[in-house]
Order: C-alpha cells, then sequence, then structure tokens
C-alpha cells in the first residue's frame, strides 16, 4: 500500500467510464455482435484480433470513444471481405453504433453515496478521456453533474495531460487524488508526475488499458481497493 497523506487531499478526481458507471460492456456486446456479422468470411478468432490491431492504430487519428471505434470496425469490415462487405451490412455496423451512443447510464454501486459524502468536503473532478459529446452526454444522462465542481475531458490520459488540469486549476500535487479503474490511464501517468491514485479494478478491462507485469515492477505499491465505498474510511 503506497503512503497518501489523506490529510492534506483536496481535491478528489474520478475516471468516468467503468469507474462511476459502466461502459466496457457496451463495447464488448457490440463488438460480439459486429464478429457476427462477418463469420461468413473469417473465424472469430482472427475477426477479434484484427479489430483489436486497427483499433489501436487508429487511436492516434481518431481517439478513443464510439466515434473511433465504429470506424474501426468499418475499415476492419472492408479489409477483412477485401471490399465485399455489402452496403447492408455497413448500415448494421452504424446501427450498433447508434444503439451504444443510447445505451442506458448504469451507475456503479455505492457511487452516488460517495460522491454525497464527499461533497462540500472535497473539491471533486471528473477527468475522463474520449470524445467530447459522447461523454458530455453520459455525464448529464448519469445524473451526478451536480456533485462534480469541473468536468475535463482529455484526449488521451497522459502525465503531460494531468499536469496541465493541476496547473490550470492551480493544485498542488500533495493535495490530489486520482481514482479510477484502469492502471494505464487513470493511476500510472498521475504517479509519474508524483501525485496521488486509488486504483479500484473493474471486472472487465479493455486489452488497450492492460499494463504487463514488468512495467508494474516499478509501482510495487500501488493502492487499491474493491470498491469505492472503502473510499470513505481513508478521506
Amino acid at each position: 500500500m503506497t503512503e497518501i497523506d489523506f490529510k492534506r487531499i483536496k481535491t478528489i478526481a474520478f475516471d468516468a467510464d467503468d469507474t462511476l458507471w459502466r461502459n466496457e460492456e457496451i463495447f464488448m456486446a457490440a463488438q460480439d455482435d459486429f464478429i457476427r456479422l462477418l463469420l461468413d468470411y473469417h473465424d472469430e478468432a482472427f475477426i477479434r484480433s484484427h479489430l483489436i490491431g486497427i483499433q489501436t492504430r487508429n487511436l492516434a487519428t481518431f481517439g478513443y470513444g464510439i466515434k473511433g471505434f465504429t470506424l474501426s470496425m468499418i475499415e476492419t469490415a472492408i479489409e477483412l471481405t477485401e471490399g465485399r462487405i455489402l452496403g447492408r451490412e455497413i448500415h448494421e455496423i452504424i446501427r450498433l453504433a447508434k444503439s451504444m451512443v443510447s445505451e442506458p447510464i448504469e451507475l456503479l454501486p455505492n457511487i452516488e453515496s460517495v460522491l454525497q459524502q464527499l461533497q462540500g468536503h472535497y473539491q471533486l473532478m471528473v477527468i475522463t478521456k474520449g470524445d467530447l459529446l459522447d461523454q458530455e452526454s453520459k455525464l448529464a444522462r448519469s445524473g451526478l453533474v451536480e456533485y462534480f465542481n469541473y468536468i475535463e475531458v482529455v484526449s488521451d490520459k497522459t502525465p503531460n495531460a494531468y499536469l496541465d488540469i493541476l496547473t490550470r486549476y492551480q493544485i498542488d500535487k500533495s493535495e490530489f487524488l486520482m481514482v479510477g479503474n484502469s492502471l494505464k490511464s487513470d493511476i500510472l501517468p498521475i504517479l509519474d508526475v508524483g501525485s496521488n491514485a486509488i486504483h479500484i479494478p473493474y471486472r472487465f478491462t479493455w486489452e488497450h488499458e492492460l499494463v504487463d507485469d514488468t512495467t508494474l515492477k516499478s509501482y510495487p505499491n500501488i493502492l487499491r481497493m474493491n470498491e469505492v465505498k472503502e473510499l470513505l474510511s481513508f478521506v
């Protein structure tokens, strides 16, 4: 367990997807539907692997979120069918994307209760990455906006991105705490800038967000909790 001086903490920031509400299952279900669409052309393992490769390749161009994922599905379909994909099948991919966008927001257990108890005692933030329109829509539909003083949607969660946020809001690193499910995006970059983080794992993790054991050996004292309500016993 890493040492965090909780008495110094004044600002607590939360990741959004799979920290405040469920998200990864939506992508997993859409991916499964997409794979079924292409089973006449290739086997499941090959389609899945190819899609992940194209997604990763496209992150620098399209960024994170449903729109980039949709474009990657379309590109994958065109490549794996050698251009034989039908217009109605492309339309089905677009339908999948629209259904993802309209998926109801399902808050994770105890999230709202914890935010209610933290509000007024700490400055609360959301720091999330992805498509601005989609993230703003999810936050609005979540019913949680009233609990947060600030909301930041960034293209990627890098040490520099976090440093920029801390600088703009004039937050001392020792007084800041980031809470999130992704080691790669929510935890390690914050530790790299000398600030504080708590990892609350989610039951599913996108492959791109996985961190190898060799990397983790450089961060031996990551503070982990099983669920968000445990945070209250520290702060």
